[in-house]
């Protein structure tokens, strides 16, 4: 095995592991990733630089349609292996304190969390990682049996955002501040300072940094947070299941194709418009149409890149639109999302 002699990492390197994690060669991937530490590459390197940014070309090659879920699952899980290899092979002592580390519920994308997990590690912290969709509830009765300086949540996608402001204002509550990280927090983190986490960093280094030099913040322990989720996101919430029945009920009529659909196109129309209602309801929830916009944008162009008409789309949007005539706001939303993929 071939690999750099010196202590960066080489797009021969990067290039190399994405194939052998397309490959689902997990032996071959722990070994190159030896292979670099033992050649002096620092292990926040191969965490952030290698699986860090594999896994972002990882996902652009799904989202252009190259590699199927399967392959892209099967990369992820080797990502892991590596990942946990890497951390088996360091020791660092736990001298700045201790940190519980969790993806709110309904995230289930754990492994930008275990990597930021590892990176804390080697920076001395002791880091209670609890993995993916980790329930509120549990989330506190384990901050009230541990007592950790912080509590660091992940959120990638902004349909959880909800789950986020419930699981942020029960952590404040505990008197454990709080510090944010995740796509689904929004461009620069503007949804974590709305929701009430004393800090935001936008990559895992620098949430490292963040710890280490500007921590804790000042912390109110009696701060009530910032009410959210006005009548409009109440209603879509409880009617979705209502919402998507209805669409699913009316679809025949206004798009024939679906006269000939299989139950598998048949589920996964329903599934996804109930993503569709599902960040509406975020973008409701705080007050910002460009959750729901982006999200009909990136949607537009996955279809287009399996040569699934967009139309389709539209389609799906006016079913949802009109069930929801008595609510401005979610109009006015879902307006700008048509508009935002006309041609």
């Amino acid at each position: 095995m071939t690999v750099s002699t010196d202590l960066r990492l080489t797009a021969a390197d990067l290039d190399r592991y994405l194939d052998l994690v397309g490959d689902g060669d997990e032996r071959e991937a722990v070994g190159l990733a030896m292979s670099l530490l033992d050649a002096g590459v620092p292990a926040q390197r191969i965490i952030v630089d290698l699986i860090g940014g594999t896994q972002a070309r990882v996902g652009e090659l799904w989202a252009s349609n190259e590699w199927g879920v399967a392959k892209e699952h099967s990369a992820t899980a080797v990502s892991e292996r590596v990942l946990a290899a890497v951390a088996a092979r360091t020791d660092v002592p736990a001298g700045r304190g201790r940190i519980t580390l969790a993806c709110v519920d309904g995230e289930w994308h754990g492994l930008p969390a275990r990597m930021l997990a590892e990176l804390l590690r080697l920076d001395g912290w002791r880091v209670d990682f609890l993995g993916a969709s980790v329930p509120g509830r549990h989330l506190i009765t384990h901050l009230h049996q541990t007592g950790p300086d912080a509590v660091a949540l992940s959120c990638m996608i902004p349909t959880r955002l909800p789950r986020a402001h419930a699981a942020i204002t029960a952590c404040r509550a505990a008197g454990v501040p709080v510090i944010a990280g995740g796509r689904g927090f929004g461009p620069h983190g503007r949804y974590a300072q709305l929701l009430g986490a004393d800090a935001w960093a936008a990559t895992g280094e620098e949430a490292v940094t963040r710890l280490a030099s500007d921590w804790p913040p000042e912390y109110v322990a009696d701060d009530p947070g910032t009410f959210l989720g006005d009548e409009e996101y109440t209603h879509l919430v409880r009617s979705r299941p209502q919402l998507i029945a209805t669409a699913m009920g009316r679809l025949p009529a206004v798009f024939p194709g679906a006269h000939h659909y299989d139950q598998a196109q048949i589920d996964a129309t329903a599934e996804d418009l109930g993503h569709v209602a599902d960040f509406l309801a975020a973008a409701l929830y705080v007050g910002d149409a460009e959750i729901f916009t982006g999200f009909v944008e990136w949607t537009a162009e996955v279809l287009r890149t399996r040569g699934v008409p967009v139309g389709a789309l539209r389609v799906g949007l006016r079913l949802i639109r009109d069930q929801l005539v008595d609510f401005p706001a979610a109009l006015r939303m879902i307006d700008e999302g048509v508009a935002a993929i006309a041609d």
